[in-house]
């Protein structure tokens, strides 16, 4: 069957094209021209598609067709009941989402809402007490809101799961459960994700009525205009070969990914100490700061972003050219997500990953799932410089020059201090970071969601203690079973006439001691002497 060549083909409703002609759109993409037909003949659909092809779109558009015949002028919050629920794993993929419908909704008469955590609750509260037709929610805040009865469920004709097979990953499925069980039985549901695993279908499968699989393209499969390259490196030096390739290769911005938190912030550190414009994003940072980091990397006024997986899901970032993985990540399919932030909307885009020796297994499961070979590829100045500072130490250690050597002496510097600033402020109870514009706010039920998910620090059990309890009696055999010592009248008297004895040899002569009745004799005489 051939695709429809336009969006009027697609039996949109005027209001809607009208909305994407203004964004300057005129052929739909193959995920659009598939699901959008099924969606208004509302079918509960598993869509699967390369990222940036527009899935959001593919969901955004039949939606709002759906919800037009409901839609109403009223200002009475009784008129806008919540019809439709997006869920969404991060922050930032909600804003994106409500951001696209709201684009698309301004001919029409319906209203959204966003609801996160990290920031602060009560104007959520007021929008969502003002009457929404559309609520787009991470399931954390979500499920705050029901706690406070600050949201009502009871109508909801469709349900949407956004970047789904972290949605249903065993870490939010608790919170999805939840969710789904104060849903109406009788709704749509639609699943939108760049992959899914054998494991999340049959788990989508419990809850969705015969869904329908849309996949345009190799499931798990990245985009096809992105050049992928492999760099073999050792972990110590990986830092100083970033550095050879953002100055030989002139990049102007890249997305820099690393697994771990802490890991960003060093090396955010790191690349400002080469004179470099970088900052972080991660679930520690407040959301005003990772909105802040996101807008000054799209508008160019940071060039450099380094980012954990948490930027990974859905962010739109146009033309961005190079994605590199400073370090793997720990599933294949989340390398599919991160160089998915490249090579979007038929702009051509570059990953580039340094691997260390005990990240091998990583790139090959990886290319299992590409089920291509990733090109390795060398850079021979650096490795010259490498070794010509290998000669020339006196020791043999191998060392590198020139900003890489520039870089790793101010990395090394910058941690030491970061080390002793951790130190004071954990004694003081007083942060490390400067205060920024944003208000910080109680962790949310998402944070925590996050947290829990987290690998927990492992620590080594202390040795048994084995020395033996000195006994005032001397060693003491507990092995055997203990035996009362009681004396016979017989060993008493004689014990009693030794300690007498003992004691009348070590007084001076002359003061043995009386007996007791002589003395008792003695003092009811002088009481009687005293009477008379």
């Amino acid at each position: 069957m051939s695709s429809p060549t336009s969006f009027a083909s697609l039996n949109l409703i005027p209001e809607l094209l009208r909305a994407v002609e203004d964004q300057g759109y005129t052929e739909p993409s193959p995920i659009q021209a598939q699901a959008i037909p099924a969606i208004l003949a509302r079918l509960d659909i598993m869509g699967c598609a390369q990222t940036g092809t527009g899935k959001t779109a593919s969901f955004t558009l039949p939606l709002l067709q759906l919800l037009a015949p409901n839609a109403s002028s009223s200002p009475s919050p009784a008129r806008h009941p919540v019809r439709a629920l997006v869920l969404v794993p991060t922050r930032e993929l909600a804003a994106q989402v409500e951001q696209s419908i709201r684009t698309y909704s301004k001919h029409l008469p319906l209203r959204v809402a966003v609801v996160y955590g990290g920031i602060d609750i009560k104007p959520q509260i007021k929008a969502l007490q003002a009457g929404v037709e559309i609520v787009v929610a991470t399931p954390g805040r979500l499920l705050d809101h029901l706690e406070g009865k600050s949201i009502n469920l009871s109508q909801v004709q469709i349900l949407v799961f956004d970047e789904a097979d972290r949605m249903l990953d065993m870490g939010f499925m608790p919170a999805i459960t939840r969710i789904l069980a104060v849903l109406p039985p009788m709704r749509q549901n639609l699943l939108f994700s760049a992959t899914f695993s054998e494991e999340i279908k049959r788990l989508a499968s419990q809850f969705m009525r015969n869904p329908t699989m849309i996949e345009v393209a190799r499931r798990n499969a990245p985009a096809e205009l992105v050049t992928h390259q492999a760099y073999e490196v050792d972990s110590a030096r990986k830092h100083a070969l970033l550095a050879h390739l953002i100055q030989s290769r002139n990049m102007q911005q890249a997305l820099i990914f690393v697994r771990m938190k802490r890991d960003a912030d060093r090396l955010t550190r790191q690349l400002i100490k080469d004179g470099l414009s970088a900052t972080a994003i991660h679930g520690d940072r407040t959301q005003g700061e990772r909105t802040l980091a996101l807008d000054e990397f799209k508008t160019g006024k940071i060039k450099f972003l380094v980012a954990t997986d948490v930027a990974a899901r859905g962010i739109d970032i146009d033309q961005l050219p190079i994605v590199i993985n400073y370090e793997l990540p720990n599933t294949p399919e989340d390398y599919v997500h991160r160089i998915g932030r490249t090579g979007r909307a038929g702009t051509p885009g570059e990953a580039i990953s340094l691997v260390s020796p005990d990240e091998k297994e990583y790139l090959a499961g990886i290319e299992k799932l590409l089920k291509r070979e990733i090109p390795r590829l060398t850079a021979p100045e650096f490795d010259a410089e490498t070794r010509a500072s290998a000669r020339s130490s006196p020791s043999g250690a191998a060392r590198t020059s020139g900003t890489a050597r520039k870089s790793i002496e101010t990395s090394e510097r910058s941690d030491s201090g970061n080390r002793s600033a951790r130190t004071r402020s954990a004694a003081t109870g007083v942060g490390g970071n400067e205060p920024d514009s944003t208000t910080r706010h109680p962790p949310s039920r998402d944070d925590k969601d996050a947290n829990r998910m987290r690998p927990r620090r492992q620590f080594d059990a202390p040795a048994p203690h084995t020395s033996r309890l000195p006994t005032p009696g001397g060693d003491f055999d507990f092995s055997k079973p203990y035996e009362s010592k009681v004396k016979t009248p017989a060993e008493n008297e004689a014990a009693a006439a030794t300690s007498a004895a003992l004691a009348a040899s070590k007084l001076p002569r002359g003061k043995h001691p009386k007996p007791t009745a002589a003395l008792f004799r003695r003092s009811v005489q002088t009481k009687t002497d005293e009477q008379n």
